[in-house]
């Protein structure tokens, strides 16, 4: 059963991701219109909010844009047909372990790629900032932070746990 949850759990990571990157292709065009970084769906993505907060400069926002432009044509689409073979295999009348593993592995290794260039890209991005906006950036970080262990001392130590114990008891 927990193996069950786990790909279920996993399933949901990868549409929710392949959503993000939808809503992601606009983001420094909404920034810009929206005349912030605050906005639009920056605020949506969480990795997105390294630069709320940041006054930019109309060569710095353009430069952002160029860098997502660049970043946008050389991310790899989302695979549906990974999304529809792990879904055949979730509800396939025998379960197959090693074929469910195999795909799982093959879109966490895709999802640490995307992780990978878009850290890149983060970087690049930091690189263009003022000293006094990096400082400006690491005083939010250091916020989000401090906010992020408050409330991860709120939750349960592990939310998986949880769910297939739930599900066990049935």
């Amino acid at each position: 059963m927990r193996y069950l949850t786990a790909v279920v759990i996993a399933s949901a990571m990868v549409l929710s991701q392949a959503s993000a990157e939808a809503a992601d292709t606009t983001t420094i065009d909404e920034m810009h219109q929206n005349g912030g970084l605050t906005s639009g769906s920056m605020t949506q993505n969480p990795q997105s909010h390294m630069f709320d907060g940041i006054e930019l400069t109309e060569q710095q926002r353009q430069q952002m844009r160029d860098l997502m432009q660049q970043a946008r044509h050389e991310r790899p689409v989302v695979s549906v047909q990974d999304i529809e073979t792990l879904h055949d295999l979730e509800t396939a009348d025998q379960f197959n372990e090693n074929a469910v593993r195999q795909q799982a592995e093959k879109q966490a290794k895709a999802q640490v790629e995307l992780q990978v260039e878009m850290a890149r890209v983060r970087n690049q991005m930091y690189h263009l900032l003022s000293p006094s906006q990096q400082a400006t950036l690491q005083k939010n970080f250091e916020r989000r932070l401090k906010e992020a262990r408050r409330v991860a001392g709120l939750q349960p130590s592990s939310p998986l746990h949880a769910v297939s114990s739930t599900s066990s008891n049935q």
